[in-house]
């Protein structure tokens, strides 16, 4: 394979000393490759340096051709203009300016032969479904996901050599994965994308997990790299078991040749105290048996300390990151009892089936509430959990409603935004469980929070200090572990910014909740993994809609 990308012996750390990226080498070939690891292991560092944003400390990378880069927060001007972010605005004013009659040599070198650029922009936002968004109109105007579809239609425009992602389906409602998932399978050149979004890496042609400074590359989608890594996990735990039946074996021979030693030292010291022979023969003897007993106790410890070594070697081959493993039975919820009606709600301008003038959840029912980006989600998941939402006196626009009433019938609502912003840097983690729960003792604090991998001194460091990851963790340990224990959780996009691991801990905690769970989300794979049982759109043209799981894309299934 000839290699677009090399990084050789690349070495990276931020001016405070932070290392990131340490004689890393790895290689990109032609095709899709995804870029996967948890969150701090320097993948998007990784991107911005091979898009030359960053130089690394030391090493060395080349590529071959042009690069286009897509990061997480494009940097924007909130008065440019689509057309700046296209990349396309000096040429069409040049386009325009011949079209008026200024006929100039400098014009014509701008536009060169790109005389259908505007139709060629404007196909290109099309085909990511930004039918609506002209190309003087601000970026400021945008929404967060117009945003990101248009940096991506700037990219396919440029049509690089080598394209680098970074999390594009961030900030996407289900529509727009759709429609950059469709773009993704189309791209025929180099392409690297940092993502935690199972569907897109099912269609990627290779992974590249990131991990401890190391790459791995496996040729196939994500779920063959998660069999493959079963696979490898299952065979290093035999290993395992095999090298701890070694040393016990080991340790066994060991002792029982201590013992025959030992015997046949004592029946030398008889045999000398009897003076049954001579002594210039019995002393050799006795030279002679402590130097084999002298080997053969070597040899036996040799083999116990090869032993150990084995069993070292395989337990460090096991890759096997832990579980958060809770029960919260204060969450339980019984299946008949009404846990929230929502009444108030009107169908906006078009009436489909199923659509819903009042919401009631009863028992532990999994809810998962779909649609586009604004359409109210978040303001009605605001609403549920009694914030004031700016500008809609509370009301979940979305639905139309004029006035809106919630009744919980149930203790313990809790609200996840999507900032993940409850809690307090400057406390520990003991500490900011305890505002949540501040009848519960340090000592018990600690056991619940050993549950979610923060054991001993690690339950003593301050909230600023943690990585993405921890702090994930730490978030829903505050979320599940308050007084009361909430029996209606409201989460908001909670697996957005979030890398595999985290999600699949999620995914976990969530298992162990038994009670009432209303989820805005697009990433529809973790969706129904948690055991979603009912669907919802939001939408403002037709108010609060229950569908059907066959209205989902079927592979999204």
């Amino acid at each position: 394979m000839s290699y677009a990308i090399v990084c050789d012996a690349v070495s990276f750390a931020w001016p405070d000393g932070t290392e990131v990226l340490k004689d890393l080498d790895a290689a990109f070939g032609p095709g899709r490759t995804g870029l996967i690891g948890v969150n701090g292991a320097g993948k998007s560092t990784l991107l911005r340096i091979i898009a030359g944003e960053l130089r690394p400390r030391s090493g060395s990378v080349s590529v071959a051709g042009e690069v286009g880069y897509l990061p997480q927060n494009l940097p924007l001007g909130a008065f440019r203009t689509v057309s700046d972010l296209l990349g396309i605005t000096e040429r069409r004013r040049a386009l325009h300016a011949i079209e008026r009659g200024e006929v100039t040599e400098e014009n014509f070198a701008i536009v060169g032969d790109d005389w259908d650029v505007e139709e060629r922009a404007r196909a290109e936002l099309d085909r990511l479904g930004l039918h609506r968004v002209g190309l003087d109109r601000t970026v400021g105007s945008l929404s967060g996901g117009e945003t990101i579809m248009t940096g991506l239609a700037a990219q396919f425009l440029r049509s690089p050599d080598v394209l680098l992602l970074d999390e594009p389906t961030n900030n996407l409602d289900l529509e727009a994965r759709e429609r950059l998932y469709a773009a993704i399978e189309a791209w025929s050149k180099v392409l690297v994308v940092v993502s935690h979004d199972r569907r897109l890496l099912e269609i990627v042609d290779r992974i590249a997990d990131l991990d401890g400074g190391r790459m791995r590359v496996f040729g196939g989608p994500l779920s063959e790299y998660e069999q493959a890594l079963a696979a490898e996990r299952e065979a290093a735990q035999r290993a395992v078991r095999t090298a701890e039946a070694d040393v016990r074996r080991q340790k066994r021979e060991l002792i029982e040749a201590r013992i025959k030693l030992d015997r046949r030292l004592r029946y030398g010291k008889k045999m000398y105290a009897s003076k049954r022979e001579p002594k210039i023969v019995m002393n050799a003897r006795k030279r002679e048996a402590q130097v084999s007993a002298g080997k053969h106790r070597n040899m036996h410890i040799e083999r116990l300390e090869d032993a150990k070594e084995r069993l070292a070697e395989a337990e460090q081959a096991v890759r096997e990151e832990e579980e958060i493993r809770i029960e919260l039975p204060g969450t339980e919820v019984p299946a008949g009892r009404t846990v929230l009606t929502v009444t108030g709600l009107r169908p906006g301008r078009a009436e489909p089936s199923g659509v819903l003038e009042e919401l009631v959840v009863r028992g532990p029912e999994r809810i998962a509430l779909l649609g586009a980006n604004g359409s109210g989600k978040t303001t009605l998941l605001r609403t549920i959990a009694g914030e004031r939402v700016p500008g809609a006196d509370g009301i979940p626009v979305a639905t139309g409603a004029d006035t809106v009433r919630v009744s919980v019938g149930v203790r313990g609502v809790r609200y996840l935004p999507q900032r993940l912003d409850l809690l307090d840097d400057s406390l520990t983690l003991v500490e900011n469980v305890r505002r949540h729960a501040p009848s519960a003792s340090v000592n018990a604090v600690r056991a619940s929070l050993a549950r979610f991998l923060f054991r001993g001194a690690r339950a003593d460091l301050p909230a600023g200090a943690l990585s993405g990851g921890e702090r994930f963790r730490a978030v829903l340990a505050a979320l599940l572990l308050a007084e009361p224990p909430p029996q209606l959780l409201l989460l908001d996009e909670p697996t957005n910014n979030l890398d595999l691991a985290s999600v699949r801990r999620l995914g976990e905690a969530l298992s162990a909740y038994r009670g009432a769970l209303i989820v805005a989300g697009h990433d529809l794979p973790f969706l129904r993994e948690i055991g979603v049982t009912r669907w919802l759109r939001v939408s403002g043209e037709e108010g609060l809609v229950e569908i059907s799981p066959d209205d989902i894309p079927i592979d999204a299934r």
